[in-house]
C-alpha cells in the first residue's frame, strides 16, 4: 500500500501554523497589532483547511492530527502569550496563571473535540470553540490600538475577559457550528444582502466589526443556556427528533 498525505489540506493546515508561530515572534518584538492580526488570519488558513478537505474527500487521522498540534499553538499558546505580555504581567501570579489556564483549556477543549468528533452534534459545539476564544483576544487588542491605545494596559477586564474565555471553552455551553446550515441550507435573498452590507462593514472598520462580532458569538452561548434555563428557549433535541405537539 502506497502512503503518504493530502498536501493541499495540510499546507493550509501549515499557514495556521506559520501564522501562531509568526505571531508569537512578533509579540516578542512588541507588535502586538500584528500578532493580534495574525491570530485572525490563523481563522481563515483553519476554516480552509477543513474545507478543502471534505471537499477533496481528503480527511485523515494524520490531518486531524495535525490541525489540532497547529491550533494548539496558533490559537492556544500565541493568544495566551499575547494576553499575558499586553495585558496580564502586571497582575503577578494571577496574570501568569490566566494565561496558562488559558493555554491548558484550549488544550483540553481541542482533546475532546478530538474524541467526541465522531458521536457529537455537528449543528454544536461543546463548549467554546478555541479559535472564538483566540480570536476573542486578538479582536480585544485590535479595538485597543484602534481606539487610541498604545503600548501594553492595565485593565481588570483583561484579567476577568481571560478566566472566563478559559472557563467557557470547558464548559458543557452549547455553541452553534453554522458548518452544515452555511453549507447546505437555502436562504432568503435579504441574507446575501446583509452578507454584502457585512463585507462593507468589515472593510471600513475591520477592528470593531470583528470585535463586536466575536463578542456576540462568545456570549451567544451563555445567553442561550440562560434563556433555557429561564424557560424562554427550547432546548435543541437531538438530530432526527421532532418536538411533540401539545394539543
Amino acid at each position: 500500500m502506497i502512503r503518504g498525505v493530502f498536501l493541499l489540506p495540510n499546507l493550509f493546515t501549515m499557514g495556521n501554523l506559520f501564522c501562531g508561530f509568526f505571531a508569537i515572534i512578533s509579540i516578542f518584538k512588541g507588535n502586538f497589532q500584528l500578532a493580534a492580526t495574525a491570530i485572525i488570519v490563523a481563522n481563515v488558513f483553519d476554516i480552509l483547511d477543513g474545507k478543502v478537505a471534505r471537499l477533496m474527500n481528503a480527511t485523515s487521522r494524520f490531518g486531524m492530527e495535525f490541525d489540532s498540534l497547529a491550533d494548539l499553538i496558533s490559537f492556544g499558546m500565541a493568544p495566551a502569550i499575547l494576553a499575558y505580555i499586553w495585558g496580564l504581567s502586571e497582575y503577578g501570579r494571577f496574570g501568569w496563571l490566566a494565561a496558562f489556564l488559558f493555554l491548558a483549556c484550549g488544550a483540553l477543549r481541542l482533546a475532546r473535540f478530538n474524541v467526541q468528533v465522531d458521536t457529537a452534534d455537528k449543528r454544536y459545539f461543546t463548549g467554546l470553540p478555541i479559535p472564538a476564544a483566540a480570536s476573542m483576544v486578538a479582536s480585544t487588542v485590535m479595538i485597543f490600538f484602534q481606539l487610541g491605545g498604545s503600548g501594553t494596559v492595565r485593565n481588570i477586564f483583561i484579567l476577568l475577559l481571560i478566566y472566563g474565555l478559559a472557563f467557557l471553552m470547558v464548559s458543557n455551553v452549547k455553541y452553534h457550528s453554522f458548518k452544515d446550515s452555511l453549507a447546505r441550507d437555502r436562504a432568503p435573498f435579504q441574507f446575501l444582502v446583509m452578507a454584502v452590507i457585512f463585507i462593507v462593514i468589515l472593510v471600513a472598520e475591520p477592528q470593531i466589526t470583528l470585535f463586536v462580532l466575536f463578542a456576540l458569538y462568545v456570549f451567544s452561548g451563555p445567553g442561550e443556556y440562560l434563556l433555557q434555563l429561564l424557560g424562554l428557549l427550547k432546548q435543541p433535541l437531538p438530530p432526527g427528533e421532532k418536538q411533540e405537539e401539545v394539543l
